[in-house]
């Protein structure tokens, strides 16, 4: 590519999925990313209503550099979709789903089969960007054993990719999301203390299988050469 997506100073981030597969989950651990790094992030949800299947976007902006923007990212130069139907059956707010996209950019779809029409493939190679298909969700599934996983997979392709943060900054944020700050024992009976212990012990459970998917995806993203003449990169999981 003619500028490389990995050490920028500033990325602009548009993630579209339906409800239920954690986009705007993601938005949040990419925000804690970036702050247990010591780097900045500003981040906006954006939804209709609250049901599983109905359109999600969120936006996220991540930087070295104080960040003072909020709102929409109308110009990414990186796009995650979370499920084919985004590019397939226009299900998104913003569709066609590579508006606004600058050049020399990442776009990152869940799909188990190509989903790129002849008009998407042509914008795309005009702006120099790179596509990496990936079934995401069958990743989540193999690994974590559920499909609410996805997000795991996908977010972990993005930050293998552009090297953003460590794996310690992600499994912190991860960690975070899951089981708050701390774990603090009930101080009460015995029997209310090993219900608190067993529901943590799941939850423990939960991380390791989230960070799991995650640390699969990243060594998936090491195999991947962005600097090729590819345009479409498909990989097997």
């Amino acid at each position: 590519m003619a500028a490389s997506i990995e050490n920028r100073k500033r990325y602009n981030m548009r993630i579209s999925g339906l409800g239920g597969q954690g986009v705007v989950t993601t938005a949040h651990i990419l925000g804690s990313c970036m702050d247990n790094s010591g780097k900045y992030a500003s981040l906006v949800p954006f939804f209709g209503s609250e049901k599983r299947m109905a359109p999600v976007e969120a936006y996220v902006r991540a930087s070295t550099e104080p960040i003072y923007e909020v709102g929409e990212v109308v110009y990414p130069d990186i796009i995650m979709i979370y499920h084919s139907q985004v590019v397939t059956h226009g299900k998104s707010y913003t569709m066609p789903f590579y508006t606004g996209l600058k050049k020399d950019s990442l776009v990152i779809i869940n799909t188990s089969v190509d989903v790129l029409e002849e008009e998407d493939l042509k914008v795309l190679k005009k702006l120099n960007a790179k596509v990496v298909q990936f079934d995401a969700t069958e990743l989540a599934i193999k690994i974590a054993g559920t499909e609410l996983a996805t997000n795991m997979a996908m977010m972990g392709m993005l930050l293998g990719l552009t090297k953003l943060v460590t794996e310690d900054d992600i499994e912190k944020a991860v960690r975070e999301r899951f089981l708050g700050n701390s774990f603090v024992t009930s101080g009460g009976t015995a029997s209310l203390d090993s219900a608190i212990e067993k529901k943590f012990k799941k939850k423990e459970e939960l991380l390791a299988k989230n960070m799991e998917v995650i640390n699969r995806t990243f060594e998936l993203a090491d195999s991947i050469d962005l600097s090729s003449d590819k345009l479409v990169i498909d990989l097997e999981v």
